[in-house]
Order: structure tokens, then C-alpha cells, then sequence
């Protein structure tokens, strides 16, 4: 049987939370899902709970997802980190791609976070 996963959602909207929270139960009920409201809570939730995936928005109130996700990849350089936001400039695109994190684009759906999840799915423990 797959080890269960852990997924950190980062993202000051509670209700953007909330909805990647039950689209990724929804897939995998066995999955741990740990929150963080900002970009500095995702560092030290991160050292916490060592998330087998990060989701990340970008804009947040203090430490944006951009500067937490290149301190996350310093800190954990093979962690899967992904940028979900609706801020699809390409400025943003290259800043991803730049530091080695996925893109995905808001609003937040059961089909994007099944993608985000497949590779997952398909590794082993």
C-alpha cells in the first residue's frame, strides 16, 4: 500500500485553503493536509512537517510565495514546489521557472490539483 503523502497549502485566502484542501482529500482521503496563511508560516511549517509537495500563491501579505519558494527550494532543493496563483504574468512564469517551481493557474480545480498530484501518486514511499 502507498505511504500517505503530505501537502502544504500556503495561501492567505482561507477559502483557497479550503477548496485545494477538499479537492486533494477528495483524491486521496489518507493524505495529510498542513496549511500556512503566509509565506513566512510555510517556512516554518515546512521544517515541521517535511511536505512532500508545496502549493504556493503568490500574492501574500509579507513574504510573497515567490521569496518563500526560492528560500523552501535553498532549504529542500528536490521538494515540489508549485505556484498556484492567479497571477499569470509572464514575469511570474519566468520567476518559477527561474528557481525550478511549477506554474499553475487560479482558480484552483479538482483537474489542476489532480495534475499536481499525479507525480506523487506515482512515486513510491
Amino acid at each position: 500500500m502507498p505511504q500517505a503523502k503530505t501537502v502544504l497549502i500556503v495561501d492567505d485566502s482561507r477559502v483557497s485553503r479550503l477548496m485545494a484542501r477538499q479537492y486533494i482529500t477528495g483524491l486521496h482521503p489518507d493524505w495529510i493536509v498542513e496549511e500556512a496563511g503566509t509565506g513566512e508560516e510555510s517556512l516554518l511549517k515546512s521544517r515541521d512537517v517535511h511536505p512532500d509537495l508545496v502549493l504556493m500563491d503568490v500574492n501574500m501579505p509579507g513574504m510573497g510565495g515567490i521569496a518563500a519558494a526560492e528560500q523552501l527550494r535553498r532549504e529542500n532543493p528536490d521538494l515540489p514546489i508549485s505556484l498556484l496563483t492567479a497571477n499569470v504574468q509572464t514575469a511570474t512564469r519566468e520567476a518559477a521557472e527561474a528557481i525550478g517551481v511549477g506554474f499553475v493557474e487560479k482558480p484552483i480545480t479538482e483537474a489542476r490539483i489532480a495534475r499536481l498530484l499525479s507525480p506523487l501518486e506515482e512515486a513510491g514511499p
